[in-house]
């Protein structure tokens, strides 16, 4: 896995591009990410995580916080799209001022959900469990860059 590029060289290739502030958009987008927090917590109350359910809580955990990322692109005027499109919104993360630490473990979860989708890769609870700290520490900073 190379290392996360700054923002700034998302918009220099292009990847990133500015738009139009898109409200409505990005109202969606954080509507979502809502909705999949709370169907998250609902299944983790009634199913648990598992070996099985591992992928899935993954790929929630991803969804939920990178639909906060790119509302809060498009509030800002940016899109991102095409190859490596998925490392410019995580890469916004530092210009939303998050830690370096945080970012990579994003990044991470970037890289294996992309494994998933992509690759077959089969994720484990152990795993899923870490991600699933994670979203819950993060959500609520995710949440407070809309005030």
């Amino acid at each position: 896995m190379k290392k996360l590029g700054m923002f700034e060289e998302y918009r220099k290739t292009g990847v990133v591009k500015r738009i139009s502030v898109n409200t409505q958009r990005a109202k969606s987008l954080v509507e979502e990410s809502e909705r999949k927090k709370n169907s998250l917590q609902n299944m983790l109350e009634k199913l648990g995580v598992t070996n099985e359910n591992a992928n899935d809580y993954v790929e929630y955990c991803y969804d939920i916080m990178m639909h906060l990322v790119r509302a809060k692109m498009n509030l800002d005027g940016y899109s991102a799209s095409g190859q490596r499109a998925h490392e410019a919104e995580v890469s916004y993360m530092r210009v939303l001022g998050f830690d370096e630490k945080d970012i990579e473990f994003a990044d991470k979860l970037r890289y294996f959900r992309n494994g998933i989708l992509y690759y077959g890769t089969a994720l484990d609870k152990e795993y899923a469990e870490k991600v699933i700290v994670f979203t819950k520490k993060i959500y609520p900073k995710l949440k407070e860059i809309f005030k």
